[in-house]
């Protein structure tokens, strides 16, 4: 088996987060995106019930959740900790954010659907 980052001492995670090559079948990964989908739906199910108590929900899923942000269900991740939603931002259904990469949405910002 080649190895292709050899000299490179960073986990396959690191190299995800700095923007380089990776792996993306690197177990640290899967367990975090696995994480991610579960948060999710669990969001997506409560929010159907009642918005105010789906809101934990979503501020463990990711990084950060400003005060007042609004996502409409269904929210894809690829693992939602990588992901700083502003106060008072707003994303209308569908949004899919890959965030293999840090995402910054800023205060005030308003997202259409899908």
């Amino acid at each position: 088996m080649t190895d292709h980052f050899a000299g490179d001492p960073r986990t396959n995670r690191e190299r995800m987060l700095a923007g380089d090559l990776y792996i993306a079948d690197d177990p640290e990964n899967s367990r975090i995106a696995d994480r991610g989908a579960r948060l999710a739906d669990a969001y997506h199910r409560a929010f159907l019930n009642d918005p105010d108590s789906a809101s934990p929900l979503l501020a463990e899923l990711l990084g950060e959740l400003g005060e007042d942000a609004v996502i409409k269900p269904p929210l894809y991740v690829d693992y939602g900790e990588n992901i700083h939603f502003g106060a008072r931002s707003f994303a209308n259904y569908n949004l899919t954010a890959l965030d293999v990469a840090e995402i910054r949405i800023g205060t005030d910002c308003q997202i259409g659907p899908n």
